[in-house]
């Protein structure tokens, strides 16, 4: 196993891999600021809801998220420029880190994908050739590098894949009413709106998004089903990306396939350079076991991470506990009414909580229907209140449905969120049951 972890193999793959993945981050970063994504969801906002024990991050006063984003995005063509490629690369992972972990209002599963691919390209040596950081020190340059390069980045993928199809088999996605659901909503799309609202078109997304993400990493490593799977692929990710409107990840996605070709191909289409003669011989480095042990580690955490909600008690799409970093996509829709009550602790005055004076819109609906949205808004009116030298508590009368259930009550309107603490891997007890069907 470590001889084929660490033999040599041709680089282009992650060469050309890291110039798509610069130009795709910083598009990502540019287009923030030009569709007005920074300015609705971090500047706009009085309050932002962060990921609970991170308040710390706090989005930049005035116009400085703008800049933030700016620079995310120069550091993005620093990394396909392979300039300085350690520094932009992590500089960006850290920077990514904090708008993923500063706002969840906008909370998407790809954002967390980026996240972790930032953090794994920069460790990676993708400078090594077609960079300027190889022609200002040729000693770095090279046309190798180990096996294992390659393979993390397919079993990280090979993850996200097989938990997002494994997650779809359930009720809602398997009678397609979610998938109606999803597009009920695209109606008005030009062209293929009407198109969209068949029965038909629903089975079908149903059936193929399962099949897809189950099948599309071993189909592209098996060379007889490489070009089916890679055609399929971008028909695939380029709907994604037109009937839902998910930024780069769908191209990020198409990117990604660069490993599963062979790299003299790669080199051959994108470098435009001879086919290189590599010594496979294995070489492992004076540190390899921590190395290894590392890898081993982080791909563990990312196999148990999506099954936490197993050993929560309820359905998670009711409780939405252990639902992030799980890769659990696109599989429900929540709407709900919420009632936010405060009751002063030395008078017993009771006020009802205007939440247009406090929330966006967006912000409205997450609160009314996500737990720890309503929990952390319930910290935030107690913080305010405290300003004024009340000592309040907070209590939330609301109603939930997921998909096409039934509202029913969410929140027990007898617990003071204000005074309970947030549970990050148990159930919180103020969450009530799950209607019965």
């Amino acid at each position: 196993m470590l001889d084929f972890l660490f033999k040599k193999i041709d680089n282009a793959q992650l060469v050309v891999f890291r110039i798509f993945y610069g130009l795709l981050v910083s598009a990502e970063c540019y287009g923030a600021i030009i569709t007005g994504w920074v300015r609705r969801t971090l500047v706009e906002p009085k309050f932002t809801f962060n990921f609970i024990g991170f308040e710390f991050l706090q989005p930049l006063p005035g116009n400085g998220m703008y800049f933030y984003f700016a620079v995310m995005g120069t550091l993005g063509v620093l990394i396909t420029l392979g300039y300085r490629y350690r520094f932009s690369a992590f500089a960006f992972a850290f920077m990514w880190a904090g708008v993923y972990l500063m706002q969840k209002t906008s909370y998407n599963n790809h954002y967390y994908l980026l996240m972790l691919l930032a953090f794994i390209m920069a460790l990676l040596p993708a400078n090594r050739d077609a960079s300027m950081d190889s022609k200002r020190n040729p000693s770095i340059k090279t046309n190798n590098m180990p096996n294992y390069v390659r393979w993390f980045i397919i079993v990280q993928l090979f993850i996200v894949y097989t938990y997002a199809s494994v997650a779809k088999l359930y009720g809602d996605w398997l009678d397609f009413s979610i998938i109606e659901i999803l597009m009920r909503s695209k109606k008005e799309y030009y062209l293929i709106g009407e198109f969209l609202q068949e029965k038909w078109v629903h089975t079908a997304i149903a059936i193929f998004g399962i099949l897809f993400d189950l099948l599309v990493v071993p189909a592209l490593l098996w060379k007889p089903t490489r070009k089916p799977a890679f055609i399929l692929s971008i028909f695939f990710h380029l709907f994604n990306s037109v009937v839902f409107g998910i930024g780069i990840f769908p191209y990020l996605a198409l990117a990604f396939i660069v490993f599963f070709y062979p790299p003299q191909t790669i080199r051959r289409i994108f470098l435009r350079t001879k086919e290189v003669v590599i010594d496979k011989k294995p070489e492992r480095p004076k540190n390899y076991k921590w190395l290894v042990g590392g890898m081993a580690t982080y791909l563990v955490i990312q196999l148990l991470l999506p099954l936490r909600h197993h050993t929560i008690p309820d359905d998670v799409l009711w409780t939405e506990e252990g639902h992030r970093l799980s890769w659990r996509m696109m599989l429900r829709s929540r709407a709900g009414s919420i009632r936010v009550r405060i009751v002063d602790k030395a008078d017993g005055k009771v006020e009802i909580v205007k939440l247009d004076d406090h929330l966006t819109k967006k912000q409205r609906r997450r609160v009314a229907c996500y737990p720890d949205f309503a929990w952390q808004f319930a910290q935030y009116l107690k913080k305010e209140y405290a300003k004024e030298g009340k000592n309040i508590q907070v209590f939330v009368t609301n109603q939930v449905k997921v998909n096409n259930g039934k509202y029913a009550p969410f929140i027990d309107p007898e617990v003071d969120l204000a005074g309970v603490p947030w549970k990050h891997f148990s159930h919180n007890e103020w969450i009530l049951p799950s209607p019965k069907p």
